[in-house]
């Protein structure tokens, strides 16, 4: 019997939650996997891609992983910190930046559908 998109999303964000580091749509495959072994792919990817629309979780684009959302970004910027020793992400409220990234975009005309900024560095732990 095949999931609701519902259940489906718990289920991924569950699996999200319970790891400390981001992960790969593959990663998450492995993982339901064990509970639901005819699972396939592309139902992971339309999962994740319906929870990055909706807000849930996010897609770090630059290392192809993603994590829950832990913020509310109704009218913000998630700013996801991640560190590239241990692999952390922190999730920061970027609310000041969106009137200067509007404004950037502004000059162009381009019209974002979706603001997110990462950055990549150390994390506390891994810099002391």
């Amino acid at each position: 019997m095949r999931k609701r998109a519902a259940a489906r999303q718990t289920d991924i964000l569950s699996v999200l939650r319970e790891c400390e580091k981001p992960m790969t749509a593959y990663q998450i495959l492995e993982r339901l996997q064990h509970s639901e072994p005819d699972i396939a792919p592309p139902t992971v990817y339309r999962t994740l891609s319906a929870l990055t629309h909706q807000g849930r979780a996010h897609r770090l684009e630059s290392i192809k992983a993603f994590v829950p959302c832990r913020c509310n970004h109704a009218e913000s910027v998630p700013v996801l910190a991640i560190c590239e020793d241990c692999g952390a992400v922190e999730e920061h409220d970027g609310s000041d930046l969106l009137p200067t990234l509007t404004a950037l975009t502004d000059r162009t005309a381009f019209q974002a559908d979706r603001h997110i900024v990462e950055i990549h560095g150390l994390c506390g732990t891994c810099a002391a």
